[in-house]
């Protein structure tokens, strides 16, 4: 038995036999898979842990299980339609009574519920995915909006401290500072905005933005669609909801939508920032979350816009220097090109900034005395 055949096997009672077990998704950190059983009906997500990135992989089940059902009890209380199909992630039990497993190498397994009659959006085909997007993240913000942060555990240290990053990036490129071509241009991009990159911690330091509960990784393929009906009715991979600014949040959402071209554009000149997008993904956003949302919290948007693909290109610069020890790639340069598309993203950005700052004004404009907050 292969080790993610023995690693399915202790979260399947023992008068359940499994059918098949494929990969699911397209995931840079964990690997996934689907797996059946007999009846073809019954379907789990099973996972194995990347320890190298998540070193405490009893902090993400903490933060997962407490979120989990902080919702669940939330939308039992709540009046609102605005939820009424949500569907939340639920842990599955090991043989053993855990909710995870460790095999003899190891390895760290989980297995998850699979959201019933939906699918990863792969790719925003019309606005109305867009608005589908950010809708769900609304609605993931307003059921953990009164959730005390607190609660939660760093699972990655410094993530979205886009700081912590830049020492990381001088540490590696303090050993070497030659570079040509794709690599001067990266470091003088960077150079250029370091200044300017930690805008958000520095408010944060200042109590002018409130730290809440985020996701931490709100791209499109984390955003489950109903196949019948085309709404949200999940935001899937929780190991990175903790403590954070929902700017973050926002910021990666609309670098995930808006970015026609794709994550994985091999025409940088392809590569811009959609106002259409944007508006789509703000408008439902601004739908869900607008119970909880301030004045103050627009006043950032943009910055979060902005600073969101500027941090991972940095992050895809620096593994590639570092040798690619973070992100998985198929080809050596890959995590280069993956920065390119980030910086050029964030290029096309500072060219549109009245464009994205009038839908950010119209969206606020939305919010009931949202300035008075």
């Amino acid at each position: 038995m292969n080790r993610v055949a023995e690693a399915a096997e202790n979260f399947v009672s023992p008068d359940e036999t499994i059918a098949g077990i494929v990969e699911y998704g397209h995931g840079i950190i964990h690997d996934t898979y689907l797996v059946t059983l007999d009846n073809g009906v019954k379907r789990f997500i099973l996972q194995r842990l990347n320890t190298q990135v998540f070193k405490n992989p009893a902090a993400v089940m903490h933060n997962l299980h407490l979120v989990a059902d902080h919702i669940r009890k939330r939308m039992k209380r709540s009046n609102s339609t605005i939820d009424a199909d949500w569907q939340m992630l639920q842990s599955i039990a090991a043989r053993d009574g855990r909710f995870f497993f460790i095999d003899a190498a190891g390895v760290f397994w989980r297995a998850l519920s699979f959201i019933r009659e939906a699918s990863p959006l792969e790719e925003i085909s019309c606005l109305d995915d867009a608005r589908e997007v950010g809708r769900a993240l609304g609605i993931f913000h307003w059921l953990t909006s009164d959730l005390a942060p607190e609660f939660l555990q760093a699972t990655l240290p410094g993530f979205h401290n886009v700081e912590h990053y830049l020492e990381q990036y001088d540490a590696v490129t303090g050993r070497s500072r030659e570079a040509a071509g794709t690599g001067r241009f990266c470091q003088q991009f960077i150079d250029d905005r370091k200044q300017w990159a930690p805008v958000l911690e520095n408010k944060r330091r200042e109590n002018l933005l409130k730290v809440r509960v985020i996701h931490g990784d709100p791209k499109i393929n984390n955003i489950m669609i109903d196949r019948r009906t085309g709404k949200a009715v999940s935001i899937i991979d929780l190991d990175t909801v903790m403590p954070g600014l929902v700017q973050y949040d926002i910021g990666d959402c609309l670098r995930s939508c808006c970015n026609s071209a794709g994550e994985e554009a091999a025409d940088l000149a392809a590569v811009r920032f959609d106002l259409e997008r944007c508006a789509a993904v703000l408008c439902g956003y601004t739908e869900a979350a607008r119970r909880f949302l301030t004045g103050r919290d627009f006043d950032f948007f943009f910055d979060a816009v902005r600073l969101i693909p500027f941090e991972l290109g940095l992050r895809f610069y620096t593994d590639f220097l570092a040798g690619n020890v973070y992100f998985k790639v198929s080809r050596p340069d890959q995590n280069l090109a993956r920065a390119m598309v980030q910086f050029k993203l964030v290029e096309s950005i500072e060219q549109q900034e009245e464009g994205i700052r009038a839908i950010i004004a119209g969206c606020r404009a939305d919010v009931p005395s949202c300035d008075s907050q």
